[in-house]
C-alpha cells in the first residue's frame, strides 16, 4: 500500500512538472536532407563504399577461381601439394575478411571517414537546437526521426525550419 502511494505521489508531481514545460519536435533526416554540405558527404561516402566493396568482391572472385583450379586438379595432386593449395586459399581468405573488416568494420576506415565528414554537420545541428532550446525555453526536443514512438504531436512545435534558418539554410 505505501508503494503504490509513493508511485502515485510521484506520478501526481512529475504529471504537475511535466505541464509547465515546453517541449519540442525536430526530424534530424528532414534537417540533414536540407544541408548540401550533408549530401555531399553522402556521396563521398558511398563512392568510396562502393569502391571498396567492388575490391572485396574482386578478390572473392580471385579466391574463387582459385578454388576451382584447385576442384580440377585436385586428383592429380599429391597430399602435400593439396595442403599447400588449400592453405593458400585459406590465407587468401582471411587476408580478404582482414581487409573487409578494415574497411567496414566497426572501428573500420568507412566509420572513420563518416566521422570525419557527417559529425561536424551533426555537431553543428546539435548547437542549433540547444540554442533554440535555450531562446525558446524548451525543456525537451524530441528527435521524431529514428523511430520514436510518438502516436500525435502538434506541428507547430516542429521547429527543424528553424533549425535549418539558424544554420544558414533555406527550406
Amino acid at each position: 500500500m505505501k508503494k503504490i502511494s509513493v508511485l502515485i505521489i510521484f506520478v501526481v508531481i512529475a504529471t504537475g512538472l511535466a505541464v509547465s514545460q515546453k517541449y519540442a519536435f525536430v526530424d534530424s533526416e528532414y534537417i540533414l536532407s536540407h544541408i548540401p554540405a550533408y549530401k555531399a558527404a553522402q556521396d563521398q561516402l558511398d563512392n568510396i563504399s562502393s569502391e571498396w566493396q567492388k575490391e572485396i568482391e574482386q578478390k572473392y572472385q580471385e579466391i574463387d577461381q582459385l578454388y576451382k583450379g584447385y576442384q580440377t586438379d585436385k586428383v592429380l595432386l599429391s597430399e602435400e601439394m593439396k595442403r599447400k593449395k588449400e592453405d593458400e586459399i585459406i590465407a587468401k581468405e582471411k587476408s580478404v575478411k582482414d581487409l573487409q573488416k578494415k574497411y567496414f568494420g566497426p572501428e573500420g576506415e568507412l566509420y572513420k571517414k563518416r566521422q570525419e565528414l557527417v559529425k561536424p554537420i551533426q555537431d553543428e545541428i546539435y548547437n542549433a537546437v540547444k540554442e533554440l532550446s535555450a531562446e525558446g525555453s524548451y525543456a525537451v526536443i524530441f528527435d521524431t526521426a529514428e523511430g520514436l514512438s510518438i502516436l500525435y504531436f502538434n506541428p507547430k512545435y516542429d521547429i527543424s525550419d528553424e533549425v535549418l534558418q539558424k544554420l544558414g539554410y533555406k527550406n
